[in-house]
């Protein structure tokens, strides 16, 4: 991206229109985080909704950005690592954030969201340094190593459905248990699972 210090928003002149997508991706992953504060605020589960069909909706951006950028044979270096950027924000942060508000809130629940975000992070700083080396020359990525970071949205899917049931808080499913005197909720540990699969080795077809 050739960036014109002397013109006047000169890298929002040179976004591609794939560009536009992918901030749109972002803009979805905060209206999830907007959602959630609201909720926490509010108790109003309309809110909980609102967050996990804003990640959806990310999903969906996030899936045309990249045909875009294809379609129009336009793409760059700054475009793969926005689009990294707004992945943490909508499938990383977002998903974490919906958890804690639904109820897991104990110290080894934070600890888990926070691995489940770092293990995010992890898996796109890997893709964004060897997505060449995938590519075996190519314009376009053979396969993923590791989980692609959008499958949180299964995770999200899942609260949505607890949020359905009024399984929150203290109704969260598979209950609570105390480890050292500090609370852990077991359903948190698919978000373990979840951050341990992204930064496997593991090979994934890319479709």
């Amino acid at each position: 991206m050739n960036l014109d210090k002397n013109k006047p928003f000169s890298m929002i002149r040179d976004f591609h229109l794939a560009d536009w997508f992918t901030l749109a991706n972002a803009a979805c992953g905060m209206s999830a985080l907007f959602a959630m504060m609201t909720y926490l605020q509010t108790a109003s589960v309309r809110h909980i909704y609102f967050a996990c069909g804003s990640v959806l909706a990310a999903v969906v951006f996030d899936v045309l950005d990249g045909r875009i950028a294809r379609w129009r044979q336009k793409s760059s270096a700054m475009g793969r690592d926005l689009d990294s950027l707004a992945d943490i924000v909508s499938f990383g942060v977002a998903p974490a954030v919906i958890a804690y508000g639904c109820g897991m809130q104990g110290l080894h629940d934070r600890v888990v969201l926070t691995i489940f975000v770092a293990c995010g992070v992890s898996r796109l700083a890997r893709f964004n340094v060897t997505a060449e080396a995938l590519s075996e020359g190519g314009d376009k990525v053979k396969y993923f190593e590791g989980t692609p970071i959008p499958t949180s949205l299964l995770l999200v899917i899942m609260m949505w459905m607890a949020a359905s049931q009024g399984a929150l808080h203290e109704s969260l499913w598979f209950g609570e248990v105390m480890l050292a005197g500090f609370t852990l909720h077991p359903i948190v540990l698919f978000f373990a699972l979840s951050g341990s699969l992204m930064v496997s080795r593991i090979r994934f077809p890319k479709l």
